[in-house]
């Protein structure tokens, strides 16, 4: 059972037959701004930050491929889309940079002091 304001708010929207152009094209722009920072504009981002990573890699990083292997990074030619990574001792292999799908870890940074550790003389 409706109540009278709901039957006739109802009515009211029967009679009128359809909606205004103006109410269409304001709710598929609405859509198309939900669908752009809901689903474009993440994509966008995460494809922006895959090229970064594939353009930064560098000889000893650790990389994944797609196919899930893991190897470290032997030689990268600036201005080829190709690296060679070592999966095992002495098997290398090419792979495209566009299939590394993620930098396990950088090369290993250089240590903040890199002077000789002094012994310290034990007393007797």
């Amino acid at each position: 059972m409706t109540s009278p304001m709901l039957s006739s708010s109802i009515m009211i929207l029967q009679a009128e037959g359809g909606q205004s152009p103006f109410g269409f094209f304001a709710m598929m722009i609405a859509m198309f701004a939900i669908f752009y920072f809901l689903l474009i504009r993440p994509q966008q981002k995460r494809a922006r930050e895959h090229k970064e990573m594939v353009g930064g890699i560098a000889k000893n990083d650790t990389v994944v491929t797609a196919g899930g292997l893991i190897g470290k990074v032997v030689k990268v030619v600036d201005g080829s889309d190709e690296a060679t990574i070592e999966i095992a001792t002495g098997v290398k292999v090419k792979v495209l940079r566009a299939t590394l799908q993620d930098v396990r870890s950088k090369r290993s940074p250089k240590p903040a002091n890199d002077a000789p550790v002094k012994k310290t003389a034990k007393k007797k």
